[in-house]
């Protein structure tokens, strides 16, 4: 199943000779034109993958602002994650529409929250849990229930479930009868613990990230003055990622809007990829019928991959509900390499394979930040990073902790901003430069890979954003600038080849991906049982298939290293290869 340019980021191509707020328009296809100038009434965007529709959102908005029809203090763009957030506001800047506030469900419900709180209910609001699991595992313990951690974490899991469905603990405890829990919990106990859990947290006067909405919900359902002013505050809605809003997110959503209609959705059916945690497509897929007079536009011109890519992701998803087809950009003349599916002996063979195409691609002169390797879980990194260090490949993994977190980032920042009170007139790339040597990092790279090699890519990323800063840019800026990025989560780009779980990949792209472990067992997962949640691994691939700008690679392996058990191919395999010619 193998390479051409491709215009990415969206984009419609051409010059830009409009002036004014059509200046905005102007870089736009015409369907991403349709949703932009499409500025109030209910407007449902189903946007594939790679159609650019981050660009047509932040346009629509910008474009409102340019024009007068909204005042950039009163709309509320919505997504689910910090870092998407802090995309959406970057966008919204560079293109002159400051003052529009970008946040999560979360984040714009606990400010509300921490504001209203005091007038509601008096005092000061309870603590937010840093995380369930160390409630939970005194929950267990007062219950003698003798639970492992992956046990404490699918507790969690179900917790959020429940919540984010709206469900008393009565009523999951009748859901509960067809759900898949913890190995060493019966409905019974699952239902004591859950009980137990929420009468600690009670007691001592905290919620956890779930409870952040119901309270939000709550008030603003109870208290009309609660109502009033938040929905004086903002009039214009939208949502990105529409296919992963949760019953309680849509009701909260729903609350804030009180009745009005100026709201934008956008989204993908085929990427929804969160449904065991209460995410569904059905709001997205039915909004024509809660809104019967939306405007509905349908985004499917590709601007990421090559033909060939977007062949396979069409097979893939052919005749499922709500998927769109999606249309190469590029003119045809250059449909890109056929993606390739490759069979090894064992996961050992498979991973040797991928990180000597890997080291050759780099060594041809492919940057290592370009290339990404999927896989279904997390423990299959343990074999891939191993070969990837034995080849000399710098790597990064998702699934590390975030890098502003990390240890030698947050020193260089202490150190950075204490030089930029000191240091005069000199130019940023060498104050930068003085700081991060002074961290041990040297101009050429540690050999092989580990944590020295992780941690001298995360200080060389700082040099890199210091090199390619704007002229004039002082290191007082400069600082500013990495405080901004470390609020949104906004890491630099680091010179590794990425490792990612599907999930993970979600959002995000490369010019070469490689899928590893396309066997019966990982893709679709053992447990996934029925025909929805094999609809969800198909999706999770489909995802995986659509991060690939360039080349993809698809392999599998016969066996699990060290084990005898024979693996069969994904089933998924079979429909994306290319029908025998007649």
């Amino acid at each position: 199943m193998s390479e051409s340019v491709v215009q990415c980021d969206g984009g419609a191509g051409g010059g830009d000779s409009a002036s004014g707020p059509d200046r905005l328009l102007a870089a736009l296809d015409e369907r991403q034109r349709e949703v932009a100038e499409t500025l109030l009434g209910p407007v449902c965007v189903l946007a594939g993958a790679g159609t650019g529709k981050t660009r047509a959102i932040t346009h629509r908005i910008a474009y409102g602002v340019a024009t007068g029809a909204y005042d950039p203090s009163r709309v509320m763009a919505l997504t689910f994650t910090t870092r998407a957030a802090g995309e959406l506001l970057g966008r919204l800047r560079a293109l002159g529409a400051d003052g529009v506030a970008a946040r999560t469900f979360h984040s714009a419900a606990l400010r509300q929250l921490h504001y209203f709180w005091p007038i509601v209910a008096g005092g000061t609001p309870p603590r937010i849990l840093d995380g369930k699991g160390p409630l939970l595992g005194q929950a267990a313990g007062a219950l003698k229930l003798n639970l492992d951690t992956a046990s404490l974490r699918d507790t969690a899991a179900e917790i959020e479930w429940r919540k984010v469905n709206k469900l008393s603990i009565d009523d999951y405890a009748r859901a509960a009868q067809t759900r898949v829990l913890p190995s060493r919990l019966t409905v019974d106990s699952m239902v004591a613990l859950q009980q137990r859990y929420e009468q600690i947290k009670d007691e001592r006067r905290q919620i956890d990230f779930e409870d952040v909405l119901l309270a939000t919900a709550g008030m603003i359902e109870a208290e009309p003055r609660v109502a009033d002013q938040v929905r004086s505050q903002y009039r214009f809605f939208v949502v990105d990622e529409y296919q992963d809003v949760s019953p309680l997110q849509h009701d909260l959503l729903s609350l804030w809007l009180g009745g009005r209609r100026e709201l934008c959705v956008v989204g993908d059916a085929s990427q929804t990829i969160y449904s065991f945690a209460g995410a569904t497509s059905d709001y997205l897929v039915r909004f024509g019928s809660e809104y019967p007079d939306a405007r509905v536009v349908r985004l499917e011109e590709n601007y990421r991959s090559t033909t060939q890519i977007v062949t396979l992701a069409n097979r893939l998803m052919r005749g499922r509900p709500g998927a769109l087809t999606l249309h190469a950009a590029s003119d045809g003349s250059d449909r890109g390499a056929t993606p390739s599916v490759t069979r090894h002996v064992d996961d050992a063979a498979e991973a040797a394979s991928i990180a000597q195409a890997i080291a050759r691609r780099i060594e041809d002169g492919t940057p290592p930040e370009s290339i990404a390797v999927l896989y279904r879980i997390n423990t299959q990194s343990i074999a891939l990073e191993s070969a990837l260090s034995r080849f000399g490949v710098p790597v990064q993994s998702r699934a590390d902790s975030r890098y502003f977190d990390q240890v030698e980032v947050k020193q260089a920042i202490m150190l950075l901003r204490g030089a930029s009170i000191s240091i005069g007139d000199e130019p940023l790339f060498k104050s930068v430069s003085d700081v991060i040597r002074g961290l041990g990092w040297r101009q050429d790279p540690p050999e092989g890979g580990g944590a020295e090699r992780a941690a001298w890519e995360s200080l060389n990323a700082l040099l890199t954003l210091a090199e390619e800063a704007p002229a004039g840019t002082t290191l007082a800026d400069f600082v500013r600038e990495l405080q901004r990025r470390q609020q949104q989560q906004h890491a630099p780009t680091r010179a590794a080849v990425t490792l990612a779980t599907l999930h993970a990949a979600k959002g995000l792209e490369w010019d070469v991906v490689y899928i590893a472990g396309l066997s019966e067992g990982l893709v679709p997962i053992t447990f996934a049982q029925g025909l929805e949640a094999v609809d969800e691994e198909r999706r999770l691939f489909y995802v995986g298939i659509t991060r690939a700008r360039r080349v993809l690679e698809l392999s599998w392996a016969q066996r699990q290293t060290s084990a005898r058990a024979e693996r069969a191919p994904s089933r998924f395999l079979d429909e994306v290869r290319a029908p025998a010619s007649s």
